[in-house]
């Protein structure tokens, strides 16, 4: 909203005229001290909006960083690994025999 020259001096005749002059430092004064606690105002309700905002993001970026150390630890090939490398001597199992050796192995049947 722009005001031109002639439209703030208007206002401040309406004002005078309203009020007179004797009043007019303390409107000054009382307009001032509203416009400061506006402002207060606003910065109050810009840093709760920052806060509230805040809290979610950080929220998320914790369980990011939970789930990478958690990805650290894992992993998925240490029991497989495990069971290749074993020894079937110490497993309770006996050792199967290669179908090759293994004479009542028929091999595939087809239809």
């Amino acid at each position: 909203m722009e005001l031109s020259i002639g439209e703030m001096a208007l206002i401040a005749i309406a004002i005078v005229v309203l009020f007179g002059p004797d009043k007019l430092p303390q409107i000054a004064r009382d307009l001032g001290a509203g416009v400061r606690k506006m402002r207060g105002a606003v910065e109050d309700i810009k840093t709760e909006i920052m806060k509230e905002t805040d809290n979610p993001v950080s929220e998320i970026k914790r369980e990011i960083e939970k789930v990478k150390d958690a990805a650290k630890d894992f992993n998925p090939m240490k029991d497989v690994q495990k069971d290749i490398l074993s020894d079937p001597a110490v497993s309770n199992e006996p050792p199967k025999p290669k179908p090759a050796d293994d004479e009542t192995h028929e091999g595939p049947v087809s239809r």
